[in-house]
């Protein structure tokens, strides 16, 4: 069982899964450990509660300072966080690889648009994302989108009537969801309820994309098996990863080559407990960044009530329409770059629900809201970005899991510059329902999302983790994937921008095999 393999990959969400068929249809023999549960798309229920499971349910983590909302933004199992994720899939602008050369600020990436332009054309062609280049703020050069654009319902009519009024230009919003049959997948249906995992495969994740095709290639995926750390060997390579298997035996997989896909803090959180003598601070940790830079957007969500029907049932959990504010965008109108999506369909109830609209209503005044609102409320989230900040970091706990592996501690503050910035998004967004004609308007407290960082790439090994393929400077046959590695976003999502990576990554690799394997 335990033989050694070419690769192993730790964890089977977005990037682990996308590594795992890429590498396995290479002709590497490939090994993928993840910590939940086994899942397919016959698990997948229509239901805000059942929604809940797909969320992390491992070790927990020990927030100090601002809370990062880390169970709900990670995943749980097969598919990991984009199972549940909306799919909102713009690529990074220009300026974003180029945030401190341009401005001062921030950390730049080693690689720039151009370097994944082709990469970003090549996964929206596999994957098929709905949308369209020239009604899209703000996007980048490249290939036209290979499906239209998601409808747009009387929700979000309204709101982009507000938004035009008050001088913020709207367009398509670019989603990996399915407006029309593609690649043998069915077509979305607009019932909303994206989050709960699509269990039609209309939105892109990894149990209709890359988990099915690495598995009929022969790659092998060990479910409820939690990696505890990073095996080295006298030199301070890697030789493969120490597990915890579902009966709760040690068990080893040795590997020539590890990949680390886990979350934004699970990377690091395994970094930091693999130390030895050849790496006594923790493995691919000598510029003492393993786990800094960690990063998270902060989110605004907008409400208008308005009398007439918004039709809010339908559509996709990502919206229906789209903004982004460049860091700088001439008009000066925000310190910082930001992301709007209109229009979301909600439910009664949960995370994004409209009883969650108004939490300050107990008793007969929420149902008499309730009442108004399932038919007129409107809702637009803004996306606010963050700096990287080395003082925001995630480190090993002294409390520890049933394993015995440290738990990870993440320490986390909210920059000045961001509480204003998200500030700044919640004022535009409601004047952009007051000026939609809504009877009432207002926005929620700041929530945390699109988490990054931890594990940043760059040229420097003094400055950054990773080379500008993810692997780390110190450990030539260690890889780390996903979000963990941006060192900026822009705050935009960042899915599309880590199958990009992935795919550029998985093709370097594959052409260089020797440079990788030990």
């Amino acid at each position: 069982m335990n033989e050694a393999v070419d690769v192993v990959i730790v964890g089977a969400g977005a990037a682990g899964s996308y590594f795992a068929a890429k590498l396995q249809g290479a002709g590497k023999q490939v090994v993928v450990l993840e910590a939940g549960p086994e899942r397919g798309l016959e698990d997948l229920v229509s239901s805000s509660i059942w929604a809940r499971r797909l969320k992390w349910g491992g070790p927990p983590v020990d927030s100090q300072g601002v809370p990062i909302g880390h169970n709900v933004n990670f995943g749980w199992g097969l598919g990991g966080a984009a199972l549940h994720h909306y799919a909102t899939w713009p690529r990074f602008a220009e300026e974003t690889f180029h945030i401190r050369e341009r401005y001062g600020v921030g950390l730049d990436w080693p690689i720039a648009y151009d370097d994944l332009r082709a990469h970003y054309d090549a996964i929206q062609r596999e994957v098929g994302i709905a949308g369209d280049a020239e009604d899209e703020p703000s996007r980048p050069p490249g290939e036209p989108y290979p499906l239209p654009p998601l409808p747009v319902f009387a929700q979000g009519e309204r709101l982009k009537a507000g938004f035009d009024a008050i001088g913020v230009d709207v367009g398509a919003l670019p989603a990996a969801i399915l407006t029309r049959a593609y690649n043998g997948r069915d077509a979305c249906i607009y019932d909303g309820w994206c989050e709960s995992g699509c269990p039609i495969g209309a939105l892109a994740n990894p149990l209709v994309l890359h988990i099915p095709e690495a598995k009929r290639l022969g790659a092998e995926f060990r479910t409820e098996c939690a990696a505890t750390g990073v095996l080295t060997d006298e030199t301070g390579q890697a030789r493969g990863v120490r597990y915890v298997d579902a009966a709760g035996e040690v068990r080893e997989q040795h590997a020539d080559v590890v990949i680390l896909a886990a979350s934004c803090v699970q990377n690091p959180r395994l970094l930091l407990a693999s130390a030895g003598a050849k790496h006594p601070d923790g493995l691919a940790n000598s510029s003492g960044l393993a786990g800094a830079n960690f990063m998270v957007d902060g989110l605004a969500a907008v409400y208008g009530l308005f009398d007439d029907p918004m039709e809010n049932v339908f559509g996709v959990n990502a919206g229906q329409l789209f903004h982004r504010a460049a860091y700088e965008d001439g008009r000066a109108r925000a310190p910082g770059a930001y992301q709007w999506q209109l229009a979301p369909a909600i439910k009664p109830n949960d995370l994004a629900g409209i009883a969650g609209a108004r939490p300050d209503l107990i008793g007969p005044d929420l149902h008499d809201f309730m009442r108004r609102a399932a038919h007129g409320l409107a809702v637009a989230a803004g996306f606010a970005s963050t700096l990287p900040d080395a003082q925001n970091r995630v480190e090993l706990s002294s409390e520890t899991d049933s394993t015995g592996t440290p738990l990870a501690r993440v320490v986390y503050r909210n920059a000045p510059e961001a509480e204003a910035l998200w500030a700044h998004i919640a004022a535009e967004g409601v004047a952009a329902a007051n000026a939609a004609g809504a009877r009432e308007a207002w926005h929620g407290r700041p929530a945390p999302v699109h988490i990054s960082g931890g594990t940043v790439m760059g040229d420097d090994p003094a400055r950054s983790v990773t080379d500008g393929y993810g692997r780390t400077h110190d450990v030539s046959n260690l890889v780390l994937a996903g979000a963990g590695l941006f060192p900026y976003t822009g705050g935009s999502s960042p899915t599309f921008t880590l199958y990009a990576l992935a795919h550029r990554t998985a093709e370097h690799m594959i052409e260089h095999w020797s440079e990788y394997a030990a």
